[in-house]
């Protein structure tokens, strides 16, 4: 083989590694930006010990000033008497405390599970929201959370999630006796797509953003508990399969606020 001739090889070998390597430090550039815009959620009471008590993860959209989560992340009730209010932790910065801010819900979709929380103060970055009917099977994405936050603190982690399959948000049992009244009102209501990940989210990761690792476009919040209730709830021991729920319904909700 001549030099000019090897060299052309080299030339096409080297640009062929480079466009099918995004497996290992396709994420790298995405991450850090992700994760400023990742926060916690939970109740804070000033005469608490600890202060914030921690409930799931959310992620900052629109004008920089609402956070998207699932809406089984919101506390029920609140103790007005003991001064009990919605908080938004906001991530520190090069892992510094996380700053609290108070928080009010300003929207809810029960269908989907997702709600948008207000916060006070500065806004942040927010994330652009993508297309999740793009998302194929086998499709590589990241998502960040706060995975067993009460334990590990309030340092956002990333994971990989590769989809596995994209199916309907509730199936039909194998007969009757499966069928309980959550089941029931999801098969009879309008069933739409979720993702079914090869990934393993913990508490605290629901309402985390599922993002393509080069562009961070969000294309789906993780969620745990809707999905659980209507495909797993036969189950005596529940999978440790991840599910997510598109993002196209946080965008219709993201417009009915002014």
């Amino acid at each position: 083989m001549n030099t000019t001739r090897r060299r052309l090889l080299v030339t096409a070998l080297a640009a062929a590694l480079a466009h099918s390597a995004p497996s290992l430090g396709a994420g790298s550039s995405s991450i850090p930006r992700v994760k400023r815009s990742v926060v916690a959620l939970g109740t804070f009471q000033k005469t608490r010990s600890p202060a914030f008590a921690f409930r799931g993860t959310g992620f900052v959209v629109g004008d920089g000033t609402l956070v998207a989560t699932n809406a089984h992340v919101l506390p029920g009730v609140l103790d007005a008497q003991k001064q009990e209010v919605l908080a938004v932790a906001l991530p520190g910065a090069d892992g510094g405390p996380a700053t609290v801010r108070a928080g009010r819900t300003v929207a809810i979709d029960t269908a989907h599970d997702l709600a948008l929380v207000k916060f006070e103060g500065t806004q942040l970055s927010a994330l652009e929201l993508g297309d999740s009917s793009s998302v194929h099977d086998g499709a590589e994405l990241l998502f960040t959370g706060y995975p067993i936050g009460t334990v590990l603190g309030l340092f956002p982690a990333t994971h990989r999630a590769m989809v596995s399959a994209i199916s309907p948000i509730a199936i039909p049992g194998a007969n009757a006796q499966q069928l309980d009244a959550k089941a029931i009102k999801r098969l009879s209501g309008k069933r739409y797509p979720i993702m079914q990940l090869d990934a393993t989210a913990y508490p605290g990761n629901s309402g985390s953003p599922l993002y393509d690792p080069v562009t961070a476009k969000v294309v789906g919040i993780l969620n745990m508990v809707l999905v659980k209730e209507s495909r797993e709830n036969v189950l005596s021991q529940p999978s440790g399969i991840t599910y997510a729920i598109p993002v196209q319904p946080l965008v219709e909700l993201l417009a009915t606020v002014k």
